[in-house]
C-alpha cells in the first residue's frame, strides 16, 4: 500500500527546501583567520589550494586576500600592521570594525590544525558550486535558457561540472627526484624487456615506434595532411594495431582487454569506416566490396576477417560535429566501463567547442579544441591522435610537402601537441602531372616525356612519407611508409627486399 503526500505536506516540504542555507562554515572561517594573524606560516597550509572566493562570509574573504597579499609580498600581517589597510578600505565597517579582529583572534586555531580548517572552508564552497550548478539545470530545463536543446543543457551541465572538477583547486605537491627517478626506471625496464622497446601503445608501424617508443599515455599527437593523403587510413592502422596488441596481451594473461580503442568518425560512418578496416585486413578492394562485384573466394575471407575482428577491444563513434564536452562525457564513461588505452580523432576541424562558448574567432575555437583534447588525454591517462587539415598554401609551392605552419587554423595545435606528424605521398602529385599528347609538338617529344614520367613514377610507386617534424619527447625525421591504395593499406617499407 502507497502513500502519497497531501497538498499541506508538499507545501511543507518546498517551504523546507527554500529555507535550507547553503553549505558554509562561518566559525571554520574565523578560527583560520585568526591562525593566520597569529602565526603567518599557517598560509603556507591553505594557499595552494584556498582563495578569497571560497569564504561563504564576503568580509572573511576580502580579510584573507588582504593577508596574502602582505604575506605574498614578503611582509608581515598582524592586527598591527592589518589596521590601517583594513580601516582604510572600509571592509571591517559592516561587521563591527577592530573589535572584530579582536573575535578572529579569540577564535584562533593552531597551525596545525590550519590546513583542515582550509579543507572544510573550500570543501562547503565547493557543496555550494554544485548548488548553483544544479539549479542552472532545472532552470535550463524548464525553458528559461531559450536556443538550448535538451541535449545541449546536458552537455552543458556537464561542462560545468567538469570544470568544476578541474578547477576546484591545485592540490598537487611536489613529487620526490627518488620517487621521479623510479618512475623512469619502471618505464625504462618495461621498454627493455617488451620486444621491440617499446613503452607505450604499438602504433603498428616499426620505424614510427623505434623514433617514438609507442603511443605514450597522456601525450597528444597530431596527423595532418592534405585531402587524398591518407589521414584516416593511416590514423586507422594506428588504432586497429593498438587494438590487435591490447588483444593479443589479453590472450596471453587469460584476462579481459585492459581497456578499448576509441574511434571518434566525424567524417565517415562507422559502416564505412569498418569497411576500411575489413578491405585493409581481407586485402579485398573497398571500391568492389560496395559494388559486390566478388568471388566466393574472396567472400569467405571477407567473412572470416570480419570475425576475427569483430573480437577486438574497438568502438566507433560517428557522431557528426560532436563537441568537447560531449567526447569527454564518453572517453570519461568508456574508462569506467570498459577500460580506455587510446583515443583517434577524424578529425578536429569538424569538432566544436564545449556547449555554452562562444570562441572570437576560428583560430581561438581551434586553439580551445586543442587545449581540450590534451586535457582529455592527461586527464584520463591515455594518448589521443587527432588528425588536421592542412591549408590550401602547401598546393602553391613546388615541394609540396608539408610545414608546422601549414597546419590550417593553427593558433595552439603546434604548442599543445606533443608530437606532429605529416603524411604525404609524392605519388599522388606526379600523377596529376601525366604528360598530355595535346601538348607536345611532336610524338617524339611526348615518348620522351612519358618515359622520364614512366620512371619517376616507378621511383615513388605505393610509397609515403610520415613526417614527424615535431616530436617533445624525442628525434624527428622522416620514415618511408608503404602505402597501397587499392585496400587504402599502410605498413612498414622493407628497402631491402623491395624487388619482391
Amino acid at each position: 500500500m502507497t502513500t502519497t503526500d497531501t497538498p499541506n505536506q508538499k507545501d511543507e516540504s518546498l517551504l523546507a527546501l527554500t529555507l535550507r542555507q547553503p553549505p558554509a562554515n562561518v566559525e571554520a572561517e574565523q578560527a583560520l583567520l585568526g591562525a593566520l594573524l597569529t602565526n603567518n606560516r599557517a598560509y603556507d597550509r591553505v594557499s595552494d589550494f584556498l582563495a578569497g572566493e571560497h569564504f561563504a562570509n564576503r568580509v572573511n574573504g576580502q580579510i584573507y586576500e588582504a593577508i596574502a597579499r602582505r604575506i605574498e609580498n614578503g611582509q608581515l600581517a598582524d592586527p598591527v600592521t592589518m589596521r590601517a589597510e583594513l580601516e582604510h578600505s572600509g571592509i571591517l565597517a559592516s561587521v563591527g570594525g577592530m573589535a572584530y579582529m579582536a573575535k578572529l583572534l579569540s577564535s584562533m586555531v593552531g597551525i596545525i590544525n590550519a590546513g583542515d580548517y582550509g579543507r572544510t572552508i573550500h570543501d562547503a564552497w565547493i557543496r555550494r558550486q554544485l548548488i548553483d550548478i544544479g539549479e542552472n539545470v532545472v532552470n535550463s530545463a524548464f525553458g528559461t535558457t531559450m536556443g538550448l536543446s535538451g541535449q545541449d543543457q546536458i552537455e552543458a551541465g556537464e561542462e560545468a561540472l567538469f570544470k568544476l572538477a578541474t578547477e576546484k583547486g591545485n592540490e598537487g605537491d611536489f613529487v620526490s627526484f627518488n620517487k621521479a627517478l623510479s618512475g623512469a626506471i619502471s618505464v625504462a625496464a618495461q621498454a627493455f624487456q617488451n620486444e621491440g622497446h617499446v613503452t607505450g601503445l604499438t602504433s603498428g608501424l616499426r620505424d614510427l615506434d623505434k623514433k617514438t617508443g609507442g603511443l605514450h599515455p597522456s601525450d597528444l599527437l597530431i596527423l595532418a595532411g592534405r585531402p587524398a593523403m591518407g589521414k584516416t587510413a593511416l590514423a586507422t592502422k594506428m588504432a586497429f594495431s593498438a587494438a590487435r596488441a591490447i588483444m593479443d596481451e589479453a590472450e596471453e594473461t587469460g584476462e579481459k582487454p585492459k581497456g578499448a580503442v576509441a574511434i571518434f568518425s566525424l567524417e565517415m560512418s562507422a559502416e564505412q569506416l569498418a569497411t576500411r578496416i575489413l578491405s585493409e585486413q581481407a586485402e579485398v578492394s573497398g571500391e568492389r566490396i560496395r559494388r559486390g562485384d566478388i568471388g566466393q573466394k574472396e567472400f569467405d575471407r571477407f567473412v572470416r576477417v570480419s570475425h576475427e575482428l569483430a573480437r577486438l577491444p574497438l568502438v566507433i563513434d560517428d557522431t557528426p560535429a560532436i563537441s568537447l564536452s560531449a567526447m569527454r562525457t564518453r572517453c570519461r564513461r568508456l574508462k569506467r566501463t570498459q577500460g580506455l588505452c587510446l583515443v583517434v580523432v577524424d578529425y578536429l576541424q569538424l569538432m566544436r567547442p564545449s556547449v555554452g562558448t562562444r570562441p572570437e574567432s576560428r583560430v581561438l575555437e581551434i586553439s580551445m579544441i586543442t587545449q581540450g583534447l590534451k586535457a582529455i588525454a592527461k586527464e584520463l591517462e591515455v594518448p589521443v591522435i587527432a588528425l588536421s587539415q592542412l591549408s590550401r598554401q602547401v598546393e602553391s609551392r613546388e615541394d609540396k610537402r608539408p610545414m608546422l605552419s601549414d597546419l590550417r587554423e593553427s593558433g595552439s595545435i603546434e604548442q599543445d601537441a606533443d608530437a606532429v606528424m605529416f603524411v604525404y605521398r609524392d605519388e599522388y602529385y606526379l600523377q596529376q602531372r601525366m604528360p598530355k599528347e595535346t601538348a607536345f609538338e611532336s610524338m617524339e617529344k611526348y615518348s620522351v616525356a612519358m618515359d622520364e614520367w614512366q620512371r619517376k613514377m616507378s621511383l615513388v610507386h605505393n610509397k609515403a612519407e610520415l613526417i614527424l617534424e615535431k616530436q617533445r619527447h624525442g628525434p624527428t625525421g622522416t620514415i618511408n611508409l608503404f602505402f597501397e591504395g587499392e585496400y587504402t593499406r599502410f605498413a612498414d617499407l622493407d628497402t631491402i627486399h623491395q624487388e619482391h
